[in-house]
């Protein structure tokens, strides 16, 4: 819910601005209503029962875009077990720019069929325009761990520092977390794919969706990096005709042609359609939630997997102030906070390559302890098809090329803070000197003038110089 409604206020050019509550009912801590409401352009009625009443309506996999959700399964998935555990209906309250009136929708599934039934409709008075979904969950615990909401939603703030979070939990507690900056990420383009990346079932998808009139037109018009003079080289290395109508490309074809690809060389693919957070956002999110005496972030140049898949790889430190994993022995240690595409990456940390990353770096060559430096390292993957180990989508499959783009990303980071931290020891070196040098030089100015029967020199200049301060500034 709270991923739908951050990507239709983008889609709109809005800032978004999102409410999450969480409510006890009836008093009962199993029983709970779920509230996401946002600021965004709304939903047609027409569309209600299938956004919130049909498994699968919304995926993304056939579009080789960035996306933060791919599978399009969690918010009619939310009302899928809402219903399965309290039998009521979930209730859907939108307002469109279109739409003079507020309209309220009561959805349930229809699970024979997988569509969306519209139990209840009526019309509300008001000016309001967004979207509010609310529903009863039953046999639930909350948590205030890493697994559960407030984490969520803090992960989601630091990697979206434009959005606006309000979150009331069930006790009552009111949490914002503030946008950092009013700049609306710029929403990321589709990228033809790339042969090197392709398999025989894509590449008949395209096939069946392409405009052109022959196989070769359509490779070189359908495919990035493809050209006039790649298509001479292919026709070398494959027994079809080219010439023919892509409707007449079989199973047997499109293994022949994704074959010669293997054996081809073709330049990167383009990467102007990925939309990274960007070092300064990355550093406004840290700053803005953790409240930290230091951030930095990196983000590295565009690299490929698989031979032809785009991806970026970001990273930030933050040290200080609210930084660092505090669940363990009440010491603040080493925190690990995974991104793909922005979205939060809770569960299945273990086998995950950006954890595998960050595990095999040594951090006491930068200065830090991993069990007692209070340090949050922040990782976000940025590319069209994130390669996640399972449908959960929770953890990154450890291709060779992102694990070491991340332990890289990882390292730069760690040098700036190894710069900082250095710094600041030698800050509390000159303190400490100086703490001494106050300390005993004016008792030892005072009995060298007793002795000389003068009067005591102002040492408080040469207390500063000693110390390394001077005019206020360390």
């Amino acid at each position: 819910g709270v991923t739908n409604a951050i990507d239709a206020a983008e889609d709109a050019g809005i800032l978004p601005t999102v409410f999450v509550a969480i409510r006890s009912v009836d008093d009962d801590p199993n029983h709970f209503q779920v509230v996401i409401e946002d600021n965004a352009s709304g939903i047609p009625d027409e569309y209600i029962p299938r956004v919130f009443g049909r498994m699968l309506a919304g995926t993304k996999l056939h579009r080789n875009v960035q996306n933060r959700g791919q599978q399009g399964i969690g918010i009619s998935g939310g009302v899928m077990f809402s219903q399965a555990t309290s039998g009521q209906p979930a209730q859907i309250i939108t307002s469109t720019e279109d739409d003079d009136a507020i309209s309220y929708n009561e959805v349930m599934i229809d699970l024979n069929e997988n569509r969306g039934e519209i139990m209840d409709h009526k019309r509300l008075e008001g000016d309001w325009r967004g979207l509010r979904v609310e529903f009863n969950v039953k046999d639930v615990i909350y948590q205030r761990s890493r697994y559960g909401p407030y984490n969520y939603l803090r992960m989601t703030a630091i990697a979206n520092p434009h959005v606006q979070i309000t979150f009331e939990e069930p006790d009552g507690t009111l949490t914002v977390f503030e946008r950092a900056t009013d700049e609306i990420p710029d929403e990321p383009k589709p990228i033809p794919p790339h042969p090197a990346g392709m398999r025989a079932d894509g590449l008949l998808d395209l096939a069946d969706d392409t405009k052109s009139r022959s196989i070769g037109t359509f490779l070189v018009s359908d495919l990035s990096r493809f050209s006039r003079n790649k298509l001479e080289e292919l026709e070398e290395l494959v027994d079809l005709d080219l010439d023919k109508s892509p409707s007449s490309l079989d199973w047997d074809g499109a293994e022949q042609i994704v074959s010669a690809f293997r054996e081809m060389d073709f330049m990167s693919p383009p990467t102007k359609g990925l939309r990274p957070i960007g070092e300064e956002n990355i550093k406004r999110g840290l700053r803005q939630t953790l409240d930290p005496d230091f951030a930095c972030a990196v983000t590295r140049s565009p690299e490929v997997y698989h031979g032809g898949i785009p991806f970026v790889v970001e990273t930030g430190l933050a040290y200080g102030g609210n930084s660092g994993d505090s669940s363990g022995s009440g010491e603040r240690g080493l925190e690990l906070i995974r991104f793909a595409n922005r979205a939060p990456l809770i569960f299945d940390q273990g086998g995950c390559a950006l954890t595998s990353a960050a595990r095999d770096i040594d951090w006491r060559r930068y200065g830090i302890d991993s069990e007692k430096t209070p340090v949050t390292l922040f990782i976000n993957i940025v590319s069209t098809h994130v390669p996640y180990t399972s449908a959960g989508k929770q953890s990154v499959a450890e291709e060779s090329e992102i694990y070491e783009e991340v332990r890289q990303a990882i390292m730069q980071s760690a040098r700036k803070l190894k710069r900082f931290l250095q710094k600041k020891r030698k800050k509390r070196e000159r303190r400490k000197r100086a703490n001494l040098f106050q300390k005993y030089l004016p008792i030892i100015a005072q009995k060298a003038a007793d002795l000389q029967g003068e009067d005591p020199p102002d040492v408080e200049t040469l207390v500063k110089e000693i110390a390394g301060i001077e005019n206020g500034e360390e």
